[in-house]
């Protein structure tokens, strides 16, 4: 087997012309070999393989694009990289799109719908194979994009009644609910709901907390201590000091986020308030780190692992033409129950 690479001319690369001479196969044989094709035999995939490597050879991405009018990319807009659970959600990606050739172009919207718009008019223009979006809620333009571009496309984080919507998720609402009953279980009556951020999930997850007090009669809306600030642990001891200054009758706290709460918890530790026996404190998300707090943090536990493997999966199906059923995939989400409430 030569391994004597006859560079491109042009651009002085190895080509997959170059490949398939040196493996003794049609440039052809040697793509589909290199992309997994199943109609290409074992003893040819690794005839082709050796002969790349051992030439250094690199696929060129925007060439494979034009060839195949689509590209191996897929594209994946999360609202923050400093948050947990999104780089959970991007590993999980990856673990199921790499290993098949796909490539992970991210986009951080930094929750602006805006940058969004931006973003996705200039990946398109690449002709990605997918897309991965977070939510639902954009811009009547960002909206028209996806569906003008054709690029398959599934919605991460949320759940969607409508047949036409892929998305993968739980709901944010049923969860936000469930942590205030849990907090009513125990006794508690003065139940304050503090957030950062508000953005959609947030929201959703406020009213399941505002449906559940009132249907115990016991919601207040000056306890809706709502900031549109990013979400930090800083952030989430002014919340609880502010707040326990203006509502001294408070008996439990539930923060949007655990790095909120894990910063309440550490503030209610330096102002000598008892956890949980004069205030019960949650969060949501199960980020690393609330099992250590001290008491260990009660938190809703967010499966966003296998929100990136299940949405990574149907992308796959979708980007196959295979047809997905159903269209809307709920992983539920769990109680964590700690010393902290």
């Amino acid at each position: 087997m030569s391994t004597s690479p006859r560079k491109s001319r042009s651009s002085g690369r190895v080509t997959l012309d170059d490949v398939a001479l040196s493996a003794g196969v049609s440039r052809i044989t040697a793509s589909r070999a290199l992309r997994g094709e199943r109609s290409v035999g074992a003893d040819l995939v690794t005839r082709v393989t050796l002969a790349a490597n051992a030439l250094g050879y690199v696929p060129d991405p925007a060439a494979r694009a034009l060839a195949s009018a689509r590209s191996h990319t897929v594209v994946v807009l999360v609202p923050l990289l400093s948050n947990n659970l999104f780089v959970d959600l991007l590993e999980a990606v990856h673990r199921v799109l790499h290993p098949l050739g796909y490539q992970i172009l991210i986009g951080v919207t930094h929750y602006q719908p805006h940058e969004e718009e931006e973003l996705l008019a200039s990946y398109l223009a690449h002709r990605p194979a997918g897309l991965l979006v977070t939510g639902f809620d954009r811009t009547p333009r960002c909206q028209a994009l996806i569906v003008q571009s054709g690029v398959p496309c599934v919605h991460l984080m949320e759940t969607s009644r409508d047949p036409s919507v892929h998305c993968v998720g739980f709901s944010q609402a049923d969860a936000g609910r469930a942590m205030t009953q849990h907090l009513l279980g125990t006794g508690r009556r003065r139940i304050a709901f503090a957030a950062a951020q508000l953005d959609p999930r947030v929201m959703q997850r406020l009213e399941g907390y505002r449906r559940s007090l009132k249907e115990s009669g016991c919601h207040d809306a000056a306890l809706e201590w709502l900031s549109p600030e990013p979400s930090s642990m800083a952030l989430g001891a002014q919340l609880l000091e502010s707040g326990m200054a203006a509502h001294p009758d408070v008996d439990a706290i539930f923060f949007c986020n655990d790095d909120l709460a894990q910063g309440g918890l550490l503030a209610a530790l330096r102002l000598g308030i008892q956890v949980p026996q004069r205030l019960a404190i949650a969060g949501f998300n199960d980020l690393a780190g609330s099992d250590q707090m001290w008491p260990p943090l009660t938190t809703v536990r967010t499966p966003r692992v296998e929100i990136g493997e299940s949405a990574a999966a149907m992308l796959l199906q979708l980007m196959r033409g295979e047809s997905v059923e159903p269209s809307s995939v709920d992983v539920g989400w769990q109680l964590v129950l700690r010393q902290s409430t």
